[in-house]
């Protein structure tokens, strides 16, 4: 499992350890792997032209002391100092004592564009509202250099706890960030800034809940539900799929194929496009009779292209199991129906559609991503997966569970009817036992991997994206699926 922390919580655990440490050990740590991953970066240190851009902070500091490592090793470092009152002395004196030089900021574009490699630390994870002028101009000599970049901890204008970016950024290729991950490297916008990420031990002792954790191949496999010697289909789960409609019947067509290949021992579908379904899945259970009458199933999904079916969203939200609500199912969705549920719900929106349900412009909830799906999810009191480059899940009890965050999807997902297949997924999860927080971010996980071997670099289909979520199940278990 990856994790994230907040600021506050990283600086408590700073300050705990530093009383344990000598004067400076902990930077010195920082430091050290600092230098570690910029010369890993380089490949050749002896000769390379480095530049730090240097903040008031610890950030500050943090480059200083990386940048005298790297002279030491035959690099040439020149420091710009943005407050040079204000730098860190201990740091600076160490560059000047390994031969590295400084300049100030006004006389700093000449040398960014002609180094190999710049270290941004400008600004650490207390930073927020965005970037000074003089900082910000900095960024954009930056951005039209050749260098590779390397930011400490976070790249500066991006706000560490909540991912959003406030105007100009520094684009790294590589941060590298100490003691733990932060949340708005894991979470849009700020995650395109960051490049790859490197973490760096430092010794933190960090709580147990995270404020952000992304599943790894491992947790995704112990969540996964499995056949045992004594299932059958009931045990291992019915999932009912209340989509489609004259207009829109590939919805119900994906979201079955999503279900099918979800871990339930049975689909039934109730909708109007029941021969559609059965012509492409004959093994699924048709009812034209509306949910009411599809017969007992552990979970619903309701919405995939339901166009203006209002009775069929009802009648599923009535229903006394986990439900998912998918696409005009949201739109159709009585809030206090929703809030007044006693069974899970889960709620899987685009951006789209959060800000429909919100209130507000698409743009706001794009620019801060994890506030919006916190927000929907305390609103409806309901589990919400945000669909997106990263995606999130967030449980109704806001604050006391992490959000998970997902990353293992590709561009070419954005395409029609791939959400159906995400929502037959999930609720075939929900149907075999998994609450919703875990129905959705392992959904999330394999749909993503599924759309990357669908794609294989290259425009692809939704139902090319369920043909291949079964490579995606087996491929998250390192000797094969066998089964429990």
């Amino acid at each position: 499992m990856r994790t994230a922390y907040s600021v506050e919580t990283v600086r408590a655990a700073e300050r705990e350890l530093m009383a344990r440490l000598p004067e400076g050990a902990l930077m010195q740590r920082a430091a050290a792997g600092l230098a570690a991953a910029c010369a890993d970066l380089l490949g050749r240190v002896y000769g390379c032209r480095v530049v730090l851009l240097v903040g008031s902070g610890d950030n500050g500091g943090d480059a200083l002391y990386a940048g005298a490592r790297l002279a030491r090793r035959g690099a040439g470092v020149a420091a710009v100092l943005l407050a040079p009152e204000r730098t860190h002395a201990g740091g600076l004196a160490a560059l000047r004592r390994a031969g590295g030089t400084t300049v100030l900021a006004d006389a700093a574009e000449e040398l960014i564009l002609r180094s190999d490699l710049v270290v941004d630390g400008i600004v650490g994870i207390g930073g927020s509202g965005g970037l000074r002028p003089e900082a910000a101009a900095l960024a954009a000599v930056v951005a039209r250099s050749r260098a590779s970049v390397v930011a400490v901890d976070l790249p500066s204008g991006v706000e560490a706890d909540s991912g959003e970016v406030r105007g100009t950024a520094v684009r790294a290729d590589l941060t590298v960030t100490f003691g733990t991950h932060k949340p708005g490297l894991l979470v849009d916008p700020a995650r395109e800034y960051a490049g790859s990420v490197r973490l760096v031990d430092i010794g933190l002792d960090l709580p147990a809940e995270a404020e952000l954790e992304a599943l790894q191949d491992a947790d995704v496999a112990r969540l996964l539900p499995a056949p045992g010697a004594e299932s059958d289909k009931y045990r291992r789960g019915v999932v009912g799929i209340a989509a489609g409609s004259a207009r829109y019947p590939g919805a119900a067509v994906l979201a079955v194929a999503g279900a099918l290949r979800g871990g339930a021992g049975a689909v039934r579908y109730a909708g109007p496009a029941g021969d559609e379904v059965l012509a492409r899945f004959p093994e699924t259970l048709v009812s034209d009779g509306g949910p009411r009458k599809a017969g007992r199933v552990q979970a619903w999904v309701a919405g995939p292209g339901v166009g203006d079916d209002a009775d069929a969203v009802a009648e599923v939200l009535e229903a006394d199991v986990p439900v998912l609500v998918d696409a005009d199912g949201l739109r159709l969705a009585d809030r206090d129906a929703v809030r007044g549920r006693t069974a899970p719900t889960l709620m899987t929106p685009h951006a789209g559609e959060a800000a429909a349900l919100l209130g507000v412009r698409r743009e706001e909830v794009e620019a801060a991503r994890l506030a919006a799906v916190r927000e929907l999810a305390a609103s409806y009191r309901a589990t919400v997966l945000l669909k997106g480059a990263t995606t999130l899940v967030a449980a109704p009890e806001v604050g006391s569970v992490a959000v998970r965050v997902n990353a293992t999807g590709t561009p070419w997902l954005a395409t029609a009817g791939s959400g159906d297949v995400l929502s037959g997924l999930a609720g075939s999860l929900l149907a075999s036992g998994l609450d919703g927080r875990d129905a959705g971010s392992v959904a999330a996980y394999l749909h993503g991997l599924a759309g990357r071997f669908a794609a294989e670099g290259a425009p692809t289909v939704a139902h090319a994206v369920a043909d291949e979520l079964g490579a995606a199940w087996r491929g998250v278990f390192p000797s094969g699926f066998r089964g429990r």
